[in-house]
C-alpha cells in the first residue's frame, strides 16, 4: 500500500479532519462551531456585512466551517456543501454543461446518478454515453469533440469497479474535458482524487462523511479557484444548500472518519474472507481481493479498500432476496457508510432505476455496507442468513 495519501497540509489527515474549519467561537470560546440556526443577519448600515454574511442561502457560518473542512480533507481550494449528493451533482452539471454537450458516465453508475442523466439533464439537450471506466481505452473511445466531462465512481456502486484516476485524468486533459470523481465509497481518508489529477470531487455526505445514518448531504470539492467561484454562484442561485444542523452533524462525523474507515476496512476484509469460502456464494466483489481485476490499481491509489462488499448468491434473484430478508444484525435498508451494518438487494432497491438499461445490475447480487460492530457477530449473522 502507498503511504502518500495525506492532505497538502503538513499535518496528518486525522489532525486536519478534527481541526480544519473548526475554530473556537470568538464570543464564547466554544471549541465546537455553533449551529447558526439563522436565516438573516443584522447589517452595520446598508451593505455593511459582518463577516460576509447576509442570508443563509448564500452563506452560513456553520456551513462555512464544513466547507473549509471539506476543502482541506480533499486537498482542494474550495468546498461546497449541499442538501444531498444529488443536489451537488445537479448543481455541478448545470454549471458545467450546456445543450449539445456530452458526458461519459460509468457502465455501473449509482442509480440516482443514472436517473439524473437519463431523465433530467437529457431533457435540456445534454447527451451522455456509457463506458467501462475501468478500461482507460474504453473511456478514450467514448470521448467525442463535444465531451465536456468524464464521470467516474471508484470504487463503483454496487459492483465495486476500480478506475485508474490518473490514467483517465490524462485522457480528460487531452480532450479538454473535466474529470469528475465520485469519492463517496472511498472517502477522502482512503483516496484523494484531486492529487491524482481529477478536477472535481463529488460526495454524498450522507454516507461515510456523516457516518451515523442521521443526516443527508452532498459536497463538491475543486482545486481550481475560478471553477470554485462559478460553482458557488450556481449553489447560491439554485439554493439546494446544506442546512446548519446538517452541516454541524457532518462536521461531527468527520472528526472520527479516519478511525471509522480503518474499522470498516478491517471488518470488510474479514467478511470477504468468509464469503469467498462459502458454498452458496458464487462471486465476491471487493477490491481488496487479489483476484479482483482492479486490485493493483486500488492498492496504488487507495490507503485501504473500504467497507463496501458485494456478492452473488447461488440460486438467482429469489435466493439473494432471501439472504437479505434473513439477516438480523445487518439491517435491511438503503444507503451505506454508517456505523451500523446494512444489507440490500440493489436490483430491487437502490438500482431499480437502471433496470432494463445498459447499467442493469445482476439479479443475484447482494450489497453490504459493513459497519464497525464486532466482526465475529457480523460473520455469524451472514452465515445464518446464507443458511
Amino acid at each position: 500500500m502507498s503511504d502518500s495519501h495525506t492532505t497538502p497540509s503538513t499535518q496528518s489527515f486525522e489532525t486536519v479532519a478534527i481541526h480544519a474549519g473548526n475554530t473556537a467561537d470568538p464570543l464564547t470560546g466554544a471549541v465546537v462551531p455553533p449551529i447558526y440556526q439563522v436565516s438573516t443577519y443584522k447589517q452595520d448600515g446598508v451593505g455593511g456585512l459582518r463577516g460576509g454574511y447576509e442570508y443563509s442561502r448564500s452563506a452560513n457560518p456553520t456551513r462555512t466551517a464544513l466547507e473549509e473542512n471539506l476543502a482541506a480533507l480533499e486537498g482542494g481550494r474550495r468546498g461546497l456543501a449541499f442538501a444531498s449528493g444529488l443536489a451537488a451533482e445537479d448543481c455541478l452539471l448545470r454549471a458545467l454543461l450546456a445543450p449539445g454537450d456530452h458526458v461519459v458516465i460509468p457502465n455501473d453508475a449509482y442509480g440516482g446518478t443514472f436517473r439524473l442523466f437519463a431523465k433530467v439533464v437529457s431533457r435540456w439537450g445534454v447527451e451522455w454515453s456509457v463506458a467501462d471506466t475501468s478500461d482507460p481505452e474504453a473511456v478514450r473511445a467514448a470521448v467525442t469533440d463535444r465531451t465536456k466531462a468524464i464521470w467516474v465512481e471508484t470504487p463503483s456502486n454496487p459492483l465495486l469497479g476500480i478506475t485508474d484516476i490518473a490514467a483517465v485524468a490524462q485522457i480528460a486533459r487531452e480532450s479538454g474535458a473535466r474529470l469528475v470523481v465520485d469519492n463517496t465509497f472511498a472517502s477522502p481518508y482512503l483516496q484523494q482524487p484531486l492529487a491524482l489529477g481529477a478536477d472535481i470531487v463529488v460526495h454524498s455526505m450522507t454516507k461515510y462523511m456523516g457516518g451515523h445514518s442521521d443526516v443527508v448531504g452532498g459536497a463538491l470539492v475543486v482545486s481550481d479557484e475560478a471553477l470554485g467561484e462559478e460553482l458557488a454562484y450556481h449553489q447560491n442561485a439554485m439554493g439546494a444548500v446544506a442546512g446548519p444542523f446538517d452541516a454541524w452533524l457532518v462536521l461531527r462525523g468527520i472528526k472520527t472518519l479516519a478511525v471509522r474507515m480503518d474499522r470498516h476496512s478491517e471488518n470488510a476484509t474479514k467478511v470477504t474472507d468468509m464469503l469467498t469460502r462459502h458454498a452458496r456464494v458464487t462471486q465476491v466483489l471487493y477490491p481488496g481481493l487479489p483476484e479482483h481485476p482492479g486490485h493493483e490499481i486500488a492498492a496504488k491509489q487507495m490507503k485501504s479498500f473500504g467497507g463496501m462488499v458485494s456478492f452473488r448468491v447461488e440460486g438467482g434473484e429469489e435466493a439473494a432476496v432471501e439472504v437479505c430478508n434473513r439477516a438480523k444484525l445487518f439491517t435491511l435498508g438503503e444507503s451505506l457508510g454508517g456505523v451500523e451494518s446494512l444489507i440490500e438487494h440493489p436490483g430491487r432497491m437502490t438500482h431499480a432505476s437502471v433496470a432494463g438499461s445498459a447499467l442493469e445490475v445482476p439479479a443475484d447480487l447482494v450489497r453490504l455496507s459493513v459497519g464497525i460492530e464486532a466482526a465475529d457477530d457480523l460473520l455469524a449473522d451472514l452465515q445464518q442468513a446464507l443458511g
